[in-house]
């Protein structure tokens, strides 16, 4: 199985080119069994752009959280700190191994699915 995540489409480009191998998320997915996430860039891409396997998931307070991640983050101090706004902890997909696509899918033809407001599981049917 694997998750679907809406990424915004700088930093979703950021996950390809190396910069940033840290995806943060307020929440997380409940299944352990997780190993590949599928990247789809938000709009105005609206495509899937390609998945990558997870590292490890990292859970840890805000500021933990920042000083464990800075330097892969692909994010500024400022925007990390204003995304985990009023929250004690977050949580970090850390990236293992990328695969881009040659050629962008269809969220909604390639998997039959619409675009989650957070993640969607994902079983091939």
């Amino acid at each position: 199985m694997k998750v679907v995540l809406s990424i915004k489409p700088e930093f979703a480009f950021k996950i390809f080119d190396g910069t940033k191998r840290f995806e943060f998320r307020k929440a997380i997915f409940k299944n352990s069994n997780i190993k590949t996430v599928i990247v789809y860039a938000s709009s105005p891409v609206q495509q899937v752009i390609g998945e990558f396997e997870i590292e490890k998931i990292i859970n840890k307070d805000i500021d933990a959280l920042w000083k464990l991640t800075q330097d892969f983050s692909g994010i500024t101090e400022d925007y990390f700190y204003q995304y985990f706004e009023n929250r004690a902890d977050g949580f970090a997909i850390q990236i293992k191994k990328t695969k881009k696509y040659r050629q962008p899918k269809c969220l909604r033809a390639d998997y039959n699915l619409v675009p989650p407001q957070s993640f969607a599981y994902y079983v091939k049917s």
